[in-house]
C-alpha cells in the first residue's frame, strides 16, 4: 500500500475516499489508516455504590425483557405477567450484582468513564499500481471547507 494523501481528520480522509468512489476509482483497492494513535479516557462521573446499583438494575431489566420475552412465546395465558416478573426480577439481581462489584474495587476507581482510540492522522492509501490514478484524481479534490 502507497500512501497518497493525509488528513489530521477521519471526515477528510473518508471524504477523499467517497471522492475517489465518485471518480469510479475502484476503492476496494484502499484503506483508511490512522496513525499516531492515543487512548482517551471521558471521564462520566463520579461512581457511587448507589449509582452502580442503579446502572446493575438498568441492564438486569433489559436482560429481564429478554427472558420474559423469550418465556412468553411459550406460554398460554399470562404473558404479561411473566415478562414484568422476568424483568423485575432480573433488576434486584442486576442491582445486587453492580452493588457488589462496585464494592469490590475498594474505592480504587470511584469514577464512570468511556474509553475510545484516536489518531493523530490519517492517511487515505492504494495498493502501488494504483496510487498515480489516485493522486491524480485527488489532486481535482477541493479542500475541505474550514468549519466554525
Amino acid at each position: 500500500m502507497v500512501t497518497v494523501a493525509t488528513y489530521t481528520e477521519y471526515r477528510d480522509a473518508q471524504r477523499a475516499v467517497d471522492y475517489l468512489s465518485d471518480q469510479k476509482f475502484p476503492v476496494e483497492h484502499s484503506a483508511i489508516v490512522g496513525t499516531n494513535l492515543r487512548l482517551v479516557e471521558k471521564i462520566l462521573g463520579r461512581m457511587t455504590t448507589g449509582r452502580a446499583a442503579l446502572y446493575g438494575a438498568g441492564g438486569g431489566a433489559w436482560f429481564g425483557l429478554f427472558i420474559g420475552l423469550l418465556f412468553g412465546i411459550f406460554v398460554h395465558g399470562n404473558w404479561l405477567a411473566i415478562i414484568v416478573a422476568a424483568v423485575v426480577i432480573a433488576a434486584i439481581w442486576g442491582a445486587i450484582f453492580g452493588a457488589v462489584a462496585h464494592a469490590m474495587t475498594r474505592g480504587t476507581r470511584d469514577f464512570s468513564s468511556a474509553e475510545s482510540l484516536q489518531a493523530g492522522e490519517y492517511a487515505v492509501s492504494v495498493t502501488a499500481e494504483h496510487a498515480d490514478q489516485a493522486r491524480q484524481l485527488l489532486a481535482g479534490l477541493t479542500p475541505p471547507r474550514a468549519t466554525a
